[in-house]
């Protein structure tokens, strides 16, 4: 009898949510994850809606310590061991620590997630081809990586990459199989990340502005 096939669909896949909070926001000029939006610090926002969408959700950092306040008591930390690395070096980080069959990426600067829109790509995935690695919104042929879905089984495509040199995701999603996610104006919305400290004040993102 042959072995069974390691990466075979299950009508009920694990499923694990991985916030990457590791970056330097120099564009920012303070660090992203803390700045408030509607009366929360993004990296809270980011974690409630990944906590209604996923059973675990990891927050991988160098710097822990910094969000204990505003986030749960048992919200679980992956310390971040490489940080200024990049976020695919910090995927492959936690899949070395996650053992889920998916894991559900999110930048930490993504103040607009839309549990609607997320659970409805949570509910393609066990219907996902084997072959298949990750489940990504696309647009003009560009990749969204920071909000995308990546099968266990990608940390081998990963460590090739970083072995390599190399760091774009785009080039990464460029040469795996990807299921692609349309992109409509309701998902483009959920999307905007912020990069600059007038970003939050733009009318068409801030609903207490857009009156």
């Amino acid at each position: 009898m042959s072995p069974p096939n390691p990466i075979s669909p299950s009508p009920n896949p694990s499923i694990t949510t991985l916030i990457l909070a590791g970056g330097k926001s120099s564009r920012m000029g303070t660090d992203k994850a803390l700045v408030i939006y509607q009366g929360k610090p993004i990296l809270q926002r980011v974690y409630q809606v990944a906590a209604v969408c996923t059973e675990q959700v990891y927050v991988l950092t160098p710097w822990a310590e910094r969000y204990q306040n505003i986030l749960p008591s048992n919200c679980q930390y992956l310390i971040e061991t490489q940080p200024g690395r990049g976020p695919m070096n910090g995927l492959c980080e936690g899949l070395a620590q996650i053992t889920a069959d998916w894991i559900l990426l999110l930048a930490c600067d993504l103040p607009l997630l839309n549990i609607e829109i997320l659970q409805s790509w949570i509910n393609k995935l066990p219907q996902i081809p084997t072959s298949t690695l990750a489940l990504v919104p696309q647009r003009s042929q560009f990749w969204e990586p920071m909000c995308g879905f990546y099968r266990k089984e990608v940390k081998a495509e990963l460590d090739t990459f970083l072995k390599a040199g190399k760091a774009s995701f785009q080039e990464l999603l460029s040469n795996i199989e990807v299921e692609a996610l349309n992109i409509d104006e309701k998902t483009a919305l959920m999307l905007f990340n912020c990069n600059y400290p007038g970003d939050l004040e733009n009318k068409n993102i801030n609903p207490q502005r857009n009156h």
